[in-house]
Parts: structure tokens; C-alpha cells; sequence
């Protein structure tokens, strides 16, 4: 059965479901955006190191003073977490696990001001964020 506009039913809505999803910004693309704007920030204040997952991993199981990310996120990036205080079901932060993930350039920098002031006791760095990034968009 066609619709006056040609296709059926369900081709339309395949059509239109490839369209809305192929105007998402890619997860890849916003993360590599941040990073490139955090190193030309970096570079600016003359340093030069490259991110490292390695380091971002390091600083994800930080504790200071009993808090780490896992403290609320698990400690596994693959599973869903509760924020401390208030209980709320925090979902996983892996972006293989939740497609959602990393795909927002003002949710990543506000939870990565927010979280690292709660866990470090300040903002993070550029470098210290591109790390946690890099680190993050490879679970």
C-alpha cells in the first residue's frame, strides 16, 4: 500500500527515522571538537603533551579524600551508576553502552565542571578534560 507521497508506510518512516538521526551530531565529532579546542588551549600556555587515556583513566579512579568518579558512576564507565546524595540513577557513562553519551558539547562541559569540583575539589585542567575524554570515548 503507498501513501499519496509514494512510498509505504513503513519505507516513509525509514526514510524519515534515517533522516532525524543522520542530522544528530556523532558522538566522535563533538568529542573531537572539545579536544581540539582544549589543545589549541594548551598549546597557547606553550604546553605541548598529548592526551592520554591511560592518564584519563588514572584520574577517572582518582580518590581524593573518598571521592572518585566511581564513587557515583561505578566502577565500570559500562554500568549504571547513582549519584551520591541524591540516589538518582546515573546511566552509563561508556558511549559502546549508552549511544547518548558524548554527544553533547554543553552537557560534557557542564558535568565535567560540576563533577570535577565535586571530586577534586576544583575545575580540571584542559589537560586533565581531554584526558577523562579521551579515555571515556573509547569505552
Amino acid at each position: 500500500m503507498s501513501s499519496r507521497y509514494g512510498c509505504s508506510r513503513y519505507r516513509c518512516l525509514a526514510v524519515l527515522c534515517a533522516g532525524l538521526l543522520s542530522s544528530l551530531p556523532a558522538a566522535a565529532d563533538v568529542v573531537q571538537d572539545l579536544l581540539d579546542e582544549w589543545r589549541t588551549e594548551l598549546r597557547a600556555a606553550g604546553d605541548k603533551t598529548a592526551f592520554s587515556a591511560v592518564a584519563g583513566r588514572t584520574a577517572w579512579y582518582r580518590d581524593i579524600a573518598g571521592r572518585s568518579c566511581p564513587s557515583c558512576h561505578t566502577d565500570s564507565p559500562h554500568k549504571s551508576g547513582r549519584h551520591a546524595r541524591t540516589g538518582k540513577v546515573i546511566e552509563p557513562m561508556a558511549p559502546s553502552t549508552n549511544p547518548q553519551r558524548l554527544t553533547d558539547r554543553q552537557h560534557i562541559n557542564k558535568w565535567l565542571k560540576r563533577n570535577c569540583k565535586w571530586t577534586f575539589g576544583r575545575e580540571c585542567t584542559a589537560q586533565e578534560k581531554g584526558d577523562i575524554l579521551t579515555w571515556l570515548s573509547q569505552q
